[in-house]
């Protein structure tokens, strides 16, 4: 199965429950690729050394949840929650952190 094969009902489970995909990182998606139009909309594609989506959704008590999900058929993802008056270069920098803990687990 190809990495798009794997990343649609991934996609699909997610936007069920009420997530929205930020992001696409990508070492084997290609954003050209017909089939990726039609799942990932128009997420942006971020080159990267293995293949993870990003989503977020409101969370209790105003905060904002994340998750980036490993696209692979063995689920795995890391998730966090944010405070909503915590600064964007706050959570970027844990959204880093979060890439490089799942970079670490993917690459293993």
């Amino acid at each position: 199965m190809d990495s798009i094969e794997i990343a649609a009902p991934i996609v699909a489970n997610y936007v069920r429950h009420g997530w929205q995909l930020r992001q696409v990182l990508s070492r084997s998606i290609s954003a050209s690729d017909v089939r990726a139009e039609a799942i990932f909309g128009d997420a942006p594609f971020v080159e990267s050394d293995f293949d993870a989506l990003w989503f977020a959704r409101p969370s209790h008590q105003g905060r904002e949840a994340w998750e980036l999900r490993l696209v692979a058929e063995q689920a795995y993802a890391l998730f966090e929650a944010f405070e909503a008056e915590e600064a964007e270069p706050d959570r970027l920098e844990a959204r880093k952190e979060m890439e490089n803990k799942m970079r670490e687990y993917a690459n293993r």
